[in-house]
């Protein structure tokens, strides 16, 4: 197993030594400001461009990763952490926010790793929460649209 999916099913830790537990009980201003844990709760096969070195998912990781029950849920309850941090939080509702790339990176993870009903599902609510004519750049609900 890698890294990542050890960090998703709970044996493992993230590159700081964290446990996902650890990081689904960050506070709204720890998800905020620390930007090195959102490459760990949602990979992609793309290397990120803000965090080196933050895990790159093989076909093998996303594999396991849809295959195991402890993943799942831990990957089920990122979304749902992130959904409360988005909900409790307006400074994301602004034309350009580094939660607006965060957010592209949570739907097209789900996409890959929990199906297109978990991905469709956090998009949506997202979008709700945007409101009907949101601050939010047409680019970024491109992306999210797309993701």
């Amino acid at each position: 197993m890698s890294a990542v999916t050890e960090f998703l099913d709970g044996t493992g830790t993230d590159s700081a030594g964290r446990r996902i537990a650890e990081v689904l009980a960050f506070d709204d201003a720890a998800l905020e400001h620390r930007h090195d844990f959102v490459q760990w709760l949602f990979p992609l096969p793309e290397p990120s461009v803000a965090v080196p070195g933050s895990p790159v998912l093989t076909d093998a990781d996303a594999a396991a990763i849809r295959a195991d029950p402890a993943a799942q849920a831990n990957l089920a309850a990122a979304a749902t952490r992130m959904l409360a941090f988005y909900r409790g939080a307006d400074a994301w509702l602004a034309p350009f926010d580094h939660n607006h790339l965060r957010i592209t990176r949570i739907i097209r993870s789900l996409r890959l790793l929990a199906g297109d009903a978990a991905a469709d599902g956090f998009r949506a609510e997202v979008l709700r929460l945007a409101g009907d004519l949101p601050p939010v750049n047409a680019r970024s609900l491109g992306y999210w649209s797309d993701a």
